[in-house]
């Protein structure tokens, strides 16, 4: 039996300047880590911030589970984002950068404790939660970005060149240890690369988005799970 589409894109179409995504489709599995390639100015970035819903759409559908969320806001999608730069909190050290999301969601002190800490050690940041956020390395950074997208316990996580920006000697390490928290906690996953290398060790399916088109790599590694 085919599973059941945990994003859907319908024909969407969206312009900014001279930029336009027109009539773009895509589906992703639940619990698929679907990786997005493409050439610089494809759009994306873009298509994920349409599905993390930081940009509306000028037409088109937008579902997330069973739930068609085209113009709702980010916070009523259930969806993790970590963006390309990390955005983390300067004035909050990782505890607090990881809680945020519980805290805003004003859950009691214990429940975010506790949670903030097993997703911190899920994804080897354990030891980091008392350090500041300047000073960590851009692995560290990124584990701190995952665990915070994560706490909330997303539906979809959405990850934006997640190992862009780190030395290369790491990447391998960082892509495996991805690879490792999706598998664990079966969220569904769309992540943004311009690596073929990186694709093939995180993917089970690997779609390239030129001129408005998904094209899925029929060469593509394919999910194990069963």
């Amino acid at each position: 039996m085919a599973m059941s589409a945990a994003v859907r894109v319908a024909n969407i179409s969206f312009r900014i300047g001279d930029f336009e995504l027109k009539d773009v489709s895509l589906d992703v599995a639940e619990g698929e880590y679907f990786v997005l390639t493409g050439p610089n100015g494809a759009g994306k970035t873009m298509l994920v911030r349409l599905i993390a819903g930081l940009e509306i759409p000028l037409s088109g559908e937008i579902s997330i589970g069973d739930a068609e969320v085209t113009q709702s806001p980010p916070w009523e999608r259930s969806i993790g984002y970590v963006p390309q730069d990390g955005a983390l909190f300067p004035n909050r050290d990782v505890r607090r950068n990881i809680s945020f999301g519980l805290e805003v969601r004003r859950l009691d002190a214990e429940t975010v404790s506790r949670r903030t800490l097993e997703v911190a050690e899920q994804v080897g940041a354990g030891h980091l939660l008392d350090r500041a956020v300047d000073g960590l390395s851009g692995g560290e950074r990124q584990k701190v970005c995952l665990a915070r997208a994560l706490v909330v316990e997303p539906k979809v996580l959405l990850l934006d060149e997640p190992v862009s920006a780190i030395d290369e000697t790491e990447r391998d390490r960082l892509c495996a240890e991805l690879k490792a928290v999706q598998a664990n906690t079966g969220v569904t996953t769309v992540h943004v690369s311009h690596s073929r290398r990186e694709a093939e060790l995180v993917a089970d399916r690997i779609g390239a988005l030129e001129n408005g088109v998904v094209r899925i790599d029929g060469n593509a590694p394919r999910s194990r799970r069963q």
